[in-house]
């Protein structure tokens, strides 16, 4: 439906209205010598549906009045004076007046019903309104939450790994000790008990295995040498064990006088390598891997490419709308967001190959200290 505008305020809706009458009453006046006595409302009927379509019933009267005097005066047989004319002149004047209140009628009616309507949609907009607002903040909310969530798991992570390390590591070294001395004392009675010290030496061997391995779990969980020497030594450390494991070629660009970042932002980022070379591991087929680290005054940029097997463009486009990224890719979105960063996943098709970017902005006091350090 059409919606019927309106003008601010009264005093502009009877100017309007009287203006319209008046030009109407000239174009008539103009066509007078063509038309004479006939047809005395035609232009003036034009002026009275304006009136009531844009201004109200109250100056659509107004407008009638000044209509009918000045038809009249100007238009009406005798013309130039307001006496009371013949029957035949009145009833012109009642059937004017009569087509001018239906059309004033149905022109209020069409205002109110647009009122109403605009009303309405007035208020669904502020309901609109009211939810956007009460979307944002709950999904302000679990953002905070999950940051709250992403910060306990690695205060965890480093609690286990300390355990591990003072607790178990120190038990493992004792019993490591005591088999080999069993080893040392039941070697000298090698032709007896030699299969008692076989069974020593295995047992010795396998002791030194599990404590290679709970090493390597505690520092996968949290390396102390992240929080000790920083992320380059902790990336090195890293990926030279990744590599061995994994048989694939990994390359890191990352300058010696990288220097330190605040904790959080050192975590983030060896996670992030972490988790990129795992997805390579498991999904991509690649046997070679890049990492470029990137220190600017107040940003970091760290790009992780691989030569694999690629992603299409709609997994690409599913990943993007947050529909279906897997458990590690949510992760690693979710620590960068809350570091107010970004991170994109890009691949030029299946069989080229992914590159994922992540850039970092840096607190200004630690950009303030990188550059008085340089």
């Amino acid at each position: 439906m059409l919606l019927a505008p309106t003008f601010k305020s009264a005093t502009t809706c009877h100017t309007a209205a009287l203006l319209a009458t008046a030009i109407s009453l000239v174009i008539r006046l103009l066509l007078n010598p063509v038309l004479g006595d006939n047809l005395p409302y035609i232009t003036l009927l034009a002026a009275i549906a304006f009136s009531a379509w844009f201004c109200g019933a109250g100056a659509s009267i107004w407008a009638v009045v000044v209509a009918v005097t000045g038809a009249r005066y100007w238009f009406i047989h005798p013309t130039h004076t307001f006496s009371i004319p013949d029957a035949a002149q009145s009833l012109g004047i009642f059937a004017f007046l009569f087509i001018s209140s239906i059309i004033i009628a149905f022109g209020e009616m069409n205002r109110r019903n647009s009122d109403r309507i605009r009303s309405t949609r007035e208020e669904l907009e502020a309901q609109v309104k009211q939810r956007t607002a009460q979307l944002d903040t709950a999904n302000k909310d679990l953002r905070e939450l999950t940051g709250h969530v992403l910060h306990l798991q690695d205060d965890e992570r480093r609690r286990i790994a300390r355990e591990l390390h003072d607790s178990a590591g120190q038990s493992l070294a004792a019993l490591a000790m005591n088999l080999s001395r069993v080893e040392t004392e039941v070697k000298a009675q090698m032709e007896r008990l030699t299969d008692t010290v076989a069974t020593a030496a295995d047992s010795a061997a396998l002791v030194n295995e599990i404590t290679r391995d709970i090493r390597t779990i505690s520092y996968l969980l949290h390396p102390p040498m992240l929080d000790e020497a920083g992320l380059g030594p902790a990336l090195r450390w890293y990926i030279e064990g990744f590599a061995e494991r994994s048989k694939i070629a990994v390359d890191l660009d990352l300058s010696d006088e990288f220097g330190r970042l605040p904790q959080e932002f050192e975590t983030a980022i060896f996670r992030v390598v972490q988790e990129c070379l795992t997805n390579i591991l498991r999904h991509s087929e690649s046997r070679v891997a890049t990492i470029r680290i990137r220190r600017s005054a107040d940003d970091v940029r760290i790009e992780v490419r691989d030569k694999g097997k690629g992603i299409s463009p709609e997994k690409l486009s599913e990943m993007a709308s947050s529909r279906t990224p897997g458990v590690g890719i949510r992760g690693m979105q979710e620590r960068v967001r809350q570091l107010g960063g970004t991170l994109e996943i890009d691949s030029d098709g299946i069989g080229k190959g992914t590159i994922v970017t992540v850039q970092l902005q840096i607190p200004v006091p630690t950009a303030l200290a990188a550059s008085v350090g340089t």
